[in-house]
């Protein structure tokens, strides 16, 4: 059977309809409630995340490994490259103007609801945080989230993370303290394909 160049043309929409009907639906998995004894994640709704900075596999022609977490700072977003031309892509919050890591890092450790400790430059920009002086736990009202990636070099802790936030309206900002900040429901999808050891790129204007 052949399909005519008009009856293409006429099917177009329709097509693209129903890419945009699976991506929603895709949305709707990926930022559902996530179950937890102590800290459960309630449902995000899409329609709260601009398209653009919502969880989607895309084609990718970086030239990274397959296993690399490049952080483009200037665009907002986060991608962990698959292989074969793709990669999963996230949106991010990124740190203010000159409180940002560039090059190259590794995954150094990794933690679940980790707690919070502000470094003293975070308190002399903000003697609020003087009260977390000796830590916060993790939970849902925890700076961190839902995981953290800690990001090293040289064996040595550059005191960066790539983390999760309660905050979500910050995604596509520039306002953390140097930090890349990341919906909850996507830095756990991140933290499951991500090994201690992993290579992370941070590109900077």
């Amino acid at each position: 059977m052949t399909i005519s160049r008009r009856g293409f043309i006429a099917g177009l929409p329709l097509l693209f309809a129903g890419c945009a009907v699976t991506e929603y639906r895709s949305d709707q998995l990926n930022y559902a409630a996530v179950p937890h004894d102590r800290f459960p994640l309630a449902a995000l709704s899409p329609e709260k995340i601009k398209p653009e900075l919502r969880r989607r596999e895309v084609a990718y022609d970086g030239n990274y490994k397959a296993g690399t977490v490049v952080v483009d700072t200037p665009a907002r977003r986060l991608y962990y490259v698959m292989g074969d031309g793709r990669a999963m892509r996230y949106g991010i919050g990124v740190g203010r103007a000159g409180l940002a890591l560039r090059g190259d890092a590794t995954v150094g450790r990794k933690g679940e609801w980790p707690s919070w400790t502000p470094t003293d430059n975070m308190i002399r920009r903000d003697p609020r945080n003087r009260r977390y002086a000796g830590g916060l736990p993790g939970g849902l009202s925890n700076p961190l989230g839902a995981r953290a990636l800690y990001l090293y070099r040289g064996g040595r802790d550059t005191m960066f993370r790539i983390h999760g936030t309660n905050q979500p309206n910050s995604i596509g900002q520039a306002v953390s303290s140097g930090c890349v900040r990341m919906l909850n429901h996507d830095v756990v999808d991140l933290y499951e394909r991500v090994p201690v050891g992993a290579r992370v790129v941070v590109i900077q204007a």
